[in-house]
């Protein structure tokens, strides 16, 4: 992670290791240019001046940079050798450290703060020769041993505390000089350390086999580096295995890669920034790791408040904001995840993407708690936050037997994220997300869901909006509630495949009967699931999801059975299975009713329509039931149980089959009518009856023809004379008059008596008077008139394709679509607008196949746009994304403008997923985003037809082709992965250029989504974004435009200070318009909060003042809990941070007017002082002027006990009670606990009047 933008990306197995004490920072010469010591050659330059001599820069030494042997030649010239120690006399003076340079002792503070473990054990080694660790040591009262060369430590955990000068340290004043003689700086020296003595060799050894190595402050070339890694190349070669040594190494601008090769050459993971500015970046990452370090828990939530509520999909490389955040989550305390799941307001449910993403392997096992005996990594284990292995304290236990669902338990972090998607109950993409990794629930999970829901449906409406307020998605409307009721009820369909229905199959076998808990367990393999999936939405028709009627429109579903392929399992007991289908007729009605019930929950299924008609046409077997649904099978099974118990027991079949009409469902109504159509079945005073009823409903529904028609044909003859003359009044009267309307009114109506009157006849039933001379009469008309084979003309739809007994070539009303390449284009050709589904099915189904087809259309210039259009929609998926894009792109991208212009929506979406993933031809899809945004799209008048304002444009230009468009093309620039400064490549500048011309409206929803990323773009291309897209947020200019922006700006908003500096006065003159900004007024409020705390550059207290002046009361509240949620993030440190912070901003910035004071106000002021800490006294006196009566004070009452104040500050504590407690009922328990405390902490306060007045309330609520 990284701890600055722009700087060294930490590894977190790094980080890991220093948490848990394992690393060791081996420091070099380049930690002390602070202090203004520089390099080795800037070290050997200085000692040879001072010793009388010329540095030697032509030397092939000099200029391999073998400073140690120039060093060696220049002792040897000089008289005596080391007479006298001159050499290194010289160096004790140059290697002088001056304090007196700004943030001298930063560094050295640094590293010694991150070198002493949780314990205090330090651990940290030099090879640096001055005394600047001493120095600051010895400033902070650091103690701790020091070890200098030649008597070394053994690097064990056991026997090392302290800090190590493994080549020696300068004696300090008034010590021996012979100090000077340790020092290894000469090659002899190295020699005698690491070769001949090797007594820094075998230090170096046993340090890296015990110890993760991180060096700091050396480069590549260094000779210190250089005998390490050679004495530490000599015990590898014996097989030794040491852990990876990691160093902080400096690159210069274009040569990254070549210094990431040559550190690798080494065995050495080198961690790279750029060395530009005397290595700032190296020295403000060891501060803000050390800062992090030091405040433990409080560090990492500190990241959490600066980074909770941004889009995820902002962070670059060099502002990694995603893995500092990850790094915080996983702290296994779950302090961090805790300040995340209640943070206000919500942090986007984008956030959970991030944590599903695997990226840790198994390296990074330890830092959650997980101990593998593997001693080789799986490469190919993956995990991420929120999916990975539970230590084995969590794990269940291996067992044979167990109560319950056997899961593992979770920790802390686990526990706090899942919270924090509770608050996004109302968020369709959780539905989605959850159905696509299994559907099933942990227990933890179903009990806090259940929790959440019955609370809700307690609370009132200022509760539930107050909820709102802060997480507009925590309440499930009224479609989403039956979603989750699925999840809850079990009857999300799992991805896992389990061959029950097989052994029970093999078990009635068998076995040759059925037992009781046979039938159980088929009721479970037989029950109704549902299969959630992503919903697809075309453009602006994506707008439902802001006023959805449907659950469709929020989710896509399937209705499933828990078990598969069941038709193909009932072969293996085909006997058996026959010969009890009876004994389960009972099973099989409760199995429908319940999956038809479920089916209502959903808004699929009701008395007159549900989806049985499209799937199985025929309750009879016909060859029209294609099986495509297979819980369908229900209906068929529960008909084939009837059937035989027709035969066995035909008086139990008739009772049986009676409660059907009774049940408000078509399925049962149609089962009815069938059971009426059986010999022996159903009395025909019965089912004239029924079809008379509700205005003759039934006799001429399309949903119910085809039994209705077998019915009259197979029992008409059994009519008795009343009964038939009943039943022919009511054909002869003809259809209700809503049922057909428009020019063909009089044929369909002719058509649907003919057909009833012809089928009676048909059944040797002699009709009366009336209903003959009606039926010749409509014969004469329609002379062409008759049965057709098959009895197509009873069915509502009809199917045909080659294969099947009536296939024609010719056939005009087509629904199947045939499988076969050559069929399939001809079809096309012939019924370019028929059967959606079936296409759509093939689309999914065979990807190459459905593709070719089109292919081949196009080489005949024949385009056809729904066919597309579905293609499309099905290729947007996750997994035919990356195979459309490299297949179909070519043909795509010969469309011709108007074709594309039919199919834009489709085109758009498309294009914008295959961003997420695309590898290849980058520019083809470039050329088809600019053919896209030149397409006339329709401009909105933000109104909707029923007259109410449109949605918010951030939700407008995210569901618009112009903003899919837009979202490819910044999706397409990330993945060049753009660095800081390096400018905006073409042709992105010019296309984020045009897309910034406010006089083209269409691309507003285009300029949103640039603002959405305005610190990218500001990062990477300064001069551009000013020019361009900076000035949409002035107000003055176009306050329609500027409020889009703006919107699109808050939806992820983040202080980048020079950003901040540049649009200062863009940002503060936007409380002039708080309202205006809708649902992200509240945003702007909390992130103008944040930026007076952060004491941004450039911008006074004065600033903040009159922009906060200007905000409305609700503005002001947004401000007071954002205060709040700050002081709460600051920890232990809360204390500190009210003075330094909180403290500050009231006194500077926060208005002074007694007229702003409200209730609201009130309350959420007081909450900040009460979580004040011990400055509790100190915020009550601040804040008091702000306080009045209360109406629901309880939960401030509850926070005064729980935070002990009552005991430590019983005065102030009565002070606050009397200034909010009303006479209305509180929670008085509470409050009798707080005053009982204030008295006995301080006795005097009895008499006090504000004191009597507060217990007469409570004696008035104890009543």
């Amino acid at each position: 992670m990284q701890f600055i933008p722009n700087g060294p990306d930490i590894p977190e197995t790094l980080l890991q290791a220093h948490e848990e004490g394992r690393v060791v920072f081996f420091c070099g010469a380049g930690i002390s240019y602070k202090v203004g010591l520089k390099d080795f050659q800037w070290l050997v330059d200085e000692i040879s001046q001072r010793c009388g001599m010329m540095p030697p820069k032509d030397s092939v030494a000099y200029k391999s940079e073998r400073y140690d042997i120039i060093l060696n030649n220049l002792e040897e010239k000089l008289l005596g050798q080391r007479a006298g120690l001159k050499m290194r006399k010289a160096l004790a003076e140059v290697l002088t450290p001056d304090f007196n340079l700004i943030g001298a002792e930063s560094t050295h503070k640094a590293l010694l703060h991150l070198s002493q473990d949780r314990k205090g054990v330090m651990r940290l080694v030099t090879t640096n020769f001055d005394r600047s660790f001493e120095f600051v040591r010895h400033s902070l009262q650091i103690k701790c041993n020091m070890y200098a060369a030649p008597m070394l430590p053994i690097p064990k955990n056991s026997r090392w505390d302290g800090l190590v000068y493994l080549h020696g340290l300068l004696p300090d004043v008034g010590e021996c000089e012979q100090g000077l003689d340790y020092l290894v700086v000469t090659s002899g020296d190295f020699g005698l350390a690491y070769l001949t003595e090797r007594w820094a060799a075998r230090f170096v050894s046993e340090l890296f086999r015990n110890f993760m190595v991180c060096f700091v402050g050396y480069s590549i070339n260094d000779p210190v580096l250089r005998y390490m890694m050679d004495a530490l190349a000599a015990d590898r070669l014996r097989g030794e295995a040491t852990p990876q040594a990691y160093a902080l190494a400096a690159f210069t601008t274009g040569c990254e890669r070549t210094a990431k090769e040559d550190w690798f050459s080494k065995g050495i993971y080198p961690i790279l920034y750029d060395s530009v500015d005397d290595h700032r970046l190296l020295h403000e990452t060891l501060r803000g790791w050390a800062d992090d370090y030091s405040n433990g828990i409080q560090g990492k939530e500190r990241i959490v408040i600066e980074n909770a509520i941004a889009n995820p999909a902002e962070s670059t490389v060099q502002d990694d904001f995603i893995g500092r955040m990850l790094w915080a989550l996983s702290d296994l305390s779950g302090l961090p995840a805790k300040l995340f799941a209640y943070f206000n307001p919500v942090p986007p449910i984008e956030w959970l993407e991030v944590f599903s993403d695997e990226r840790y392997t198994h390296h990074d096992l330890s830092r959650f708690g997980v101990t593998s005996s593997d001693t080789k990594a799986d490469e190919k284990f993956r995990f991420s936050l929120i999916r990975r292995p539970a230590p084995f304290k969590r794990t269940p236990f291996m067992s044979l037997v167990s109560s319950g669902r056997v899961s593992s338990e979770w920790d802390d972090v686990m526990s706090y994220l899942a919270l924090w998607l509770t608050r996004h109950l109302n968020e369709p993409a959780l539905i989605i997300w959850l159905a696509q990794r299994g559907g099933q629930l942990h227990k933890r999970l179903q009990w806090m869901i259940e929790k959440i829901l019955a609370d809700l449906a307690g609370k009132t409406v200022p509760e539930l909006d107050e909820i709102r307020s802060n997480s507009p998605n925590a309440i499930p409307g009224p479609l989403m509630l039956p979603l989750w009721n699925l999840f809850l009820s079990g009857r999300v369909k799992s991805n896992w495949h389990e061959p029950g229905l097989y052994r029970w199959m093999h078990r009635l076998k068998y076995a040759g009967r059925l037992t009781v808990t046979m039938r159980f367990e088929l009721r479970e393999l037989l029950s109704l699931k549902v299969r959630l999936k992503k919903p697809f939405f075309w453009g602006d028709d994506k707008e439902q999801k802001m006023v959805s009627t449907h659950i469709r429109e929020l989710v896509d579903f399937e209705f499933v059975l828990a078990s598969e392929h069941i038709r193909s399992f009932i072969d293996i007991a085909k006997n058996n299975w026959h010969r009890v289908l009876p004994e389960l007729m009972d099973d099989f009605q409760v199995l429908l009713r319940d999956a038809l019930d479920l089916m209502n929950e959903l808004g699929e299924a009701e008395e007159h329509r549900d989806p049985s008609i499209w799937h199985l046409p025929s309750i009879s077997e016909h060859w029209q039931n294609r099986g495509f649904s297979e819980w369908l099978i229900l209906i068929e099974f529960l008909r084939d149980a009837w059937l035989r118990t027709l035969e066995i027991d035909p008086p139990r079949a008739r009772r049986f089959a009676l409660g059907w009409f009774d049940i408000p469902y078509l399925t049962f109504k149609r089962l009815a009518f069938f059971a009426a159509s059986q010999d022996n079945g159903i009395e025909p005073e019965q089912w004239v009856e029924w079809l008379v009823s509700d205005n003759s409903y039934w006799l001429w529904t399309h949903d119910a023809q085809r039994e209705v028609m077998r019915l009259l044909t197979l029992q008409g003859g059994s009519l008795t004379l009343k009964v038939q003359e009943r039943l022919e009044t009511a054909i002869l009267t003809g259809p209700p008059s809503d049922l057909f309307e428009g020019e063909h009114r009089k044929y369909l109506i002719d058509r649907s008596v003919w057909l009833r009157l012809a089928k009676l006849s048909a059944s040797g039933l002699v009709l009366g008077f009336r209903a003959s001379e009606r039926l010749k009469s409509i014969a004469v008309i329609y002379p062409d008139w008759a049965f057709e084979p098959h009895e197509r003309e009873e069915f509502a739809h009809w199917m045909s394709c080659s294969g099947d007994p009536d296939y024609q070539r010719d056939v005009r009303d087509v629904d199947a679509i045939p499988h076969k390449k050559a069929e399939l284009v001809e079809w096309l050709k012939q019924f370019p607008e028929e059967n959606d589904s079936g296409w759509r099915d093939s689309c999914r189904a065979r990807f190459c196949h459905s593709l070719c087809v089109l292919s081949d259309l196009a080489k005949e210039e024949i385009w056809q746009e729904k066919r597309w259009v579905v293609a499309l929609q099905v290729w947007s998926e996750d997994r035919y994304v990356r195979r459309s894009w490299r297949y179909a792109s070519p043909w795509v991208s010969e469309m011709s403008d108007s074709f594309i212009e039919n199919i834009a929506s489709g085109l758009a979406w498309w294009l914008k997923e295959v961003s997420k993933s695309i590898d290849r031809d980058g520019d083809r899809l470039m050329a088809l985003c600019r053919r896209l945004l030149k397409l006339p799209f329709e401009v909105s008048n933000g109104v909707r037809g029923n007259g109410e304002p449109e949605q918010d444009p951030v939700s407008a230009a995210i569901n618009h082709p112009v903003g899919h468009v837009t979202q490819a093309l910044i999706n397409l620039w990330f993945k060049s992965k753009p660095n800081d400064h390096e400018l905006l490549p073409e042709p992105f500048r010019f296309i984020f250029s045009e897309l910034c011309d406010v006089g083209v409206q269409k691309f507003r929803h285009g300029r949103v989504l640039l603002a959405l990323n305005l610190v990218s773009l500001f990062r990477v291309d300064r001069e551009w974004t000013m020019k361009h897209l900076l000035p949409l947020f002035e107000w003055d200019r176009d306050s329609e435009e500027a409020c889009a922006v703006w919107r699109g700006f808050l939806y992820s908003p983040r202080v980048h200070t020079p950003l901040m500096i540049v649009f200062k006065s863009e940002f503060l003159s936007t409380a002039n318009h708080y309202k205006e900004l809708g649902e992200f007024s509240s945003q702007y409020a909390a992130f103008l909060t944040y930026a007076a705390l952060g004491s941004v550059d450039g911008y006074m207290y004065e600033d903040f003042y009159k922009a906060i002046i200007t905000l409305p009361p609700e503005g002001l509240q947004v401000i007071a809990q954002t205060l709040k949620q700050a002081l709460d993030g600051a920890g232990d440190k809360r204390e500190t941070y009210w003075r330094n912070k909180i403290r500050v901003f009231l006194q500077k910035i926060w208005p002074k007017l007694h007229e702003l004071r409200t209730e609201e106000l009130a309350g959420l002021l007081a909450l900040l002082c009460i979580e004040a800490g011990d400055e509790f006294p100190s915020a009550l006196s601040e804040l008091s002027a702000w306080f009045m009566p209360i109406e629901s004070s309880d939960y401030l009452v509850m926070r005064l006990w729980e935070n002990g104040h009552c005991k430590r500050f019983p005065a102030e504590v009565l002070r606050l009670l009397d200034l909010v407690i009303t006479v209305s009922p509180v929670l008085y328990e509470d409050l009798e606990k707080c005053l009982d405390a204030v008295v006995t902490e301080k006795p005097e306060l009895k008499r006090d009047g504000r004191y009597l007045k507060l217990m007469g309330i409570v004696r008035m609520n104890a009543r």
